[in-house]
């Protein structure tokens, strides 16, 4: 399944309209393209993270990627982030974020939003009818907007792509 060209041209013309718009946070905006299946091998048995547990040596099923992140082709988003102010949370300068722009932002989901022209990756908060933004780090201000400000949700972070083992 392709992306609508009609979701491609919203999310550039959205871009474009905000020629202003800073990437606070966020490096980059791309879209998918889960066009191409790679199956893995899924192992039968789970792995014990504490004491070790002995594993069956066979794998029974396969995973495809593209089904196992991405639920709605058409609203997701990968955003390469730009700061630390998530550190906390374990995303890192230069890890990317699987983002669905379908969902609906729920209290404590990490969101993508847009404030004052400005992309930011943050906790989304939800106190009674106020919400806010945390930063994951003690070394970055929290955002508390005030009556002047607009606060839009551009999506939902779903998954965090990160290499635990740098390649040379």
């Amino acid at each position: 399944m392709r992306v609508p060209i009609s979701r491609i041209v919203e999310i550039k013309k959205f871009l474009a309209n905000h020629k202003k718009t800073t990437l606070n946070d966020v490096a980059t905006i791309t879209l998918i393209n889960p066009s191409t299946f790679k199956r893995i091998p899924l192992a039968s048995e789970k792995v014990a993270a504490g004491f070790p547990s002995p594993a069956q040596d066979y794998i029974d099923k396969t995973l495809d990627m593209n089904e196992h992140l991405v639920k709605n082709e058409a609203a997701t988003f990968v955003v390469k982030v730009a700061s630390l102010s998530m550190r906390d949370a374990g995303i890192e300068i230069d890890d990317e974020l699987l983002v669905d722009r379908s969902l609906e932002a729920k209290h404590e989901d990490i969101v993508i939003a847009l404030i004052d022209n400005e992309f930011t990756v943050k906790r989304l908060m939800i106190e009674g009818d106020k919400c806010w933004l945390k930063a994951e780090n003690p070394d970055y201000d929290d955002i508390h907007l005030n009556d002047c400000q607009e606060l839009l949700i551009w999506g939902v972070v779903t998954f965090v792509i990160k290499p635990f083992r740098k390649h040379k």
